[in-house]
């Protein structure tokens, strides 16, 4: 196993969306550190286990706006 594939981060941006992120480089603009660190798997299975839903934040809040209207 080569050692960057033990050396991932977990990040997310402003519409809380996650991807991970070699640890050794510096983080893209837009994105911050989630706090999860680990192998590339493992980073993975984090994100699935927490991103349940895929749309991003401006989505969703326009959605529940308008729900919130119509009721």
């Amino acid at each position: 196993m080569h050692q960057e594939e033990d050396n991932y981060i977990v990040v997310v941006n402003h519409e809380e969306q996650y991807s991970i992120w070699p640890a050794s480089r510096d983080l893209p603009p837009g994105w911050r550190d989630e706090g999860t660190k680990g192998t590339k798997a493992d980073c993975l299975a984090h994100i699935e286990q927490i991103w349940t839903d895929m749309r991003p934040l401006s989505l969703r809040r326009q959605m529940e706006a308008a729900a919130a209207a119509n009721s």
